[in-house]
């Protein structure tokens, strides 16, 4: 009650205090996360999330009469946004995602050698080749790679990551035809 009091008794103050805020509402918020949840450490989590984000962007909020219908809309956002997150990454374990990843034999990396993985490199799409060399080879980051092949940053990420697919592929594909390994490399 008293938190109730002094957060409604300074009617001149345009931010209600955060300790305040949490005194008044992190039951009721608690009790939603709840209903949503059903599980308590989901909830708490939430709660927590909730309040994070009032302490980061609640300055923003222009009638403080409003904080506790901005605090449950925030907290059903974060909650939206945790399921789309768990729905498009699933948390997996090891043995359950065993079958989804690639097999490599870790014989086929004592086998190669840095000239094979540069003429492996050479057979890589053109496009995605400087970006897998500048980074893997020269060490720049993402952000220098960025201003020497004046691409955006997100361009750089997704030909480094199609390279590198393109680039375990052709490394699987050798072991299976060992006969092709080879050739040019000697």
């Amino acid at each position: 009650m008293a938190a109730r009091a002094s957060y409604h008794s300074d009617s001149g103050r345009e931010k209600p205090d955060f300790q305040g805020l949490v005194d008044l509402h992190y039951v009721a918020l608690y009790r939603f996360a709840m209903s949503l949840t059903g599980n308590e450490v989901d909830a708490c989590d939430l709660v927590q999330q909730t309040f994070l984000v009032w302490a980061t962007k609640g300055h923003q909020l222009a009638d403080p009469s409003k904080a506790k219908s901005w605090l449950f809309t925030t907290l059903h956002r974060c909650f939206l946004e945790s399921r789309r997150r768990s729905t498009r990454f699933p948390h997996l374990e090891i043995t359950e995602a065993e079958l989804e990843l690639p097999k490599v034999e870790p014989e086929l990396v004592t086998h190669l050698d840095a000239q094979e993985v540069l003429h492996l490199l050479g057979q890589v799409d053109a496009q995605f080749q400087a970006a897998v060399a500048l980074f893997y080879l020269e060490d720049y980051s993402y952000e220098e790679i960025s201003t020497i092949l004046e691409i955006p940053l997100g361009t750089v990420k997704s030909r480094i990551s199609r390279g590198i697919a393109q680039l375990r592929e052709l490394v699987l594909r050798r072991e299976r035809l060992p006969g092709q390994a080879k050739e040019g490399t000697a």
